[in-house]
C-alpha cells in the first residue's frame, strides 16, 4: 500500500502542477474497504471549488487507470487557515494578515536604523507587510525581517475585524 501512497503522492503533485497549484498535503485514512484520499492543494491565489473539482477529477482519473485502488472517496480542499503555510509563493496572497511566526533563533531581525538580532524569542505575532525575494517583513512592536528559509512555523491567524 505505501507505494500506491506514494504513487497517488506523484499523480497528485503533478496534477496540481499542471494547474498552476502545488500540492500541500495528502491524507490517505480508512481502510482498503472504506479508504479517504485527502488532497490539500493551493495556488499563488486564491483556489476555487471548480479548480479542486478538476483537480479530483483528474487525481481520480488516473488512480483507476493506474488501478491502485479498488474502492476510496477522494476530498480536495485548500488546506484552511488552520494550516502552516511551506511554500514562499503562499505568502503574497496574505499581505496585511496577522501570523503568529515560529522562526529558527539564528534568524530575525528588527529594523529601524540600524538592523539588531531579535531577542532569543523564537515566535511572535505580527501583521504580514512585506514579501521582496527571500525576506518577509512583519509588523509587530517593531518591523522584523525574516529570511524564508529561518521560518520553521507560520500560521496565519483568523481575524474578525
Amino acid at each position: 500500500m505505501n507505494q500506491n501512497i506514494e504513487n497517488i503522492r506523484e499523480i497528485a503533485e503533478q496534477v496540481a502542477g499542471q494547474n498552476n497549484l502545488f500540492l500541500i498535503d495528502l491524507v490517505v485514512r480508512g481502510s482498503e474497504a472504506s479508504r479517504v484520499i485527502e488532497v490539500f492543494i493551493d495556488g499563488e491565489k486564491n483556489i476555487s471549488a471548480d479548480e479542486c473539482a478538476l483537480v479530483s477529477r483528474e487525481i481520480s482519473k488516473q488512480i483507476d487507470e493506474r488501478e491502485l485502488l479498488k474502492s476510496y472517496r477522494m476530498d480536495v480542499s485548500s488546506p484552511g487557515v488552520d494550516r502552516p503555510l511551506i511554500y514562499l509563493k503562499q505568502y503574497p496572497k496574505h499581505l496585511n494578515r496577522l501570523f503568529e511566526i515560529e522562526f529558527s533563533a539564528k534568524g530575525g531581525y528588527a529594523s529601524g536604523g540600524n538592523a539588531y538580532k531579535l531577542s532569543s524569542s523564537t515566535s511572535f505575532k505580527g501583521r504580514l507587510v512585506s514579501v521582496e525575494n527571500e525576506i518577509l517583513t512583519f509588523q509587530s512592536n517593531k518591523e522584523i525581517k525574516l529570511k524564508f528559509s529561518d521560518i520553521i512555523k507560520a500560521k496565519v491567524l483568523v481575524s474578525f475585524n
